[in-house]
């Protein structure tokens, strides 16, 4: 069965960026783009987080990330902080002009989920979470393992 949920999740990912970044612009967010913003979500759930760590949880590369990361230093969103427990370990963590953005983030985050689920019902949207929760499970089992992702 061929199938084009390749394509459509790529179709997607790209419309959701340029509305999430028009939302932000609406809402008059002009301290972060819609990257910078996916990563400061996973800083606003755990803050001082190593690079490694907000690397696997952004699911961007260590050197793209680094440099995003440089630029969001810069804007006064970040800063690095030298961890206690391995003074070799950078840590990331948000300043206070960061988390006061959080507010506006989660304005538009429902924003979008709104354009996400319109018209849809909530017995829908809870089956498409399903699908895409299962469809993460199998991404991930497969980076994973060693293997080429093939069943046993």
């Amino acid at each position: 069965m061929e199938s084009r949920t390749g394509f459509l999740i790529s179709q997607i990912k790209q419309v959701q960026a340029r509305i999430f970044q028009r939302l932000l612009q609406e809402c008059g967010v002009e301290e972060f783009n819609g990257p910078q913003g996916h990563i400061l979500y996973v800083l606003w759930q755990k803050d001082e987080v190593p690079i490694v760590e907000l690397s696997q949880k952004t699911g961007l590369a260590k050197n793209t990330l680094t440099a995003m990361l440089g630029r969001m230093e810069e804007q006064g969103l970040i800063e690095r902080k030298t961890a206690e427990s391995d003074k070799r370990q950078s840590l990331i963590v948000l300043t206070g002009k960061a988390r006061d953005l959080q507010g506006k983030y989660d304005e538009v985050s429902q924003k979008m989920n709104e354009i996400f689920y319109k018209d849809f019902t909530e017995k829908e949207v809870e089956k498409i979470d399903g699908f895409l929760d299962r469809i993460l499970q199998n991404l991930e089992q497969s980076e994973r393992s060693p293997r080429s992702g093939k069943d046993e």
